[in-house]
């Protein structure tokens, strides 16, 4: 089973919107830093939303520049159950590099939080209250770097 480069925007999408989580990659003092997160991918940009403070904001007010790792559809693969390099796993992945840029304006905080609740809730009609948005953070992801593989599929 071979490795194969993704290069059809339409998988891609599929593999991204398939996920329920993504992990947002950082580097914190020249160590990586890594956090599960929720998200919302619309016309090839990636959204997100939490706490307006914490290590993870520090991190990126200081550094916007990421790596954003999918991973869908893994299925344990053995050819012979007793050799132990006859195991491999099917996949599919994408990582996305590219610097964050942060969401000030309400009403674009709203947008975002409705395409999470979409993705999540199944609809984007919700209302939010200004404290609400004030108390919240969004930002963005326009990938520079896309690189998508799957084996087995």
């Amino acid at each position: 089973m071979k490795k194969v480069e993704i290069t059809d925007h339409n998988e891609i999408a599929a593999i991204i919107n398939s996920a329920n989580t993504c992990t947002l990659a950082m580097v914190d003092d020249g160590k990586p830093y890594c956090v599960p997160m929720n998200f919302a991918y619309d016309n090839g940009v990636l959204y997100f939303h939490g706490a307006p403070f914490g290590r993870k904001i520090d991190i990126l007010n200081i550094n916007p520049q990421v790596c954003v790792s999918f991973f869908s559809d893994e299925l344990l693969n053995i050819r012979h159950k007793d050799v132990a390099c006859s195991y491999s796993m099917k996949f599919q992945s994408v990582l996305f590099n590219g610097k964050v840029v942060f969401i000030t304006d309400n009403a674009e905080k709203e947008k975002v939080l409705n395409l999470v609740m979409k993705k999540y809730a199944g609809r984007a009609d919700f209302k939010y209250s200004k404290p609400a948005l004030d108390n919240v953070n969004a930002f963005y992801l326009k990938p520079d770097e896309i690189t998508a593989f799957k084996r087995g599929y």
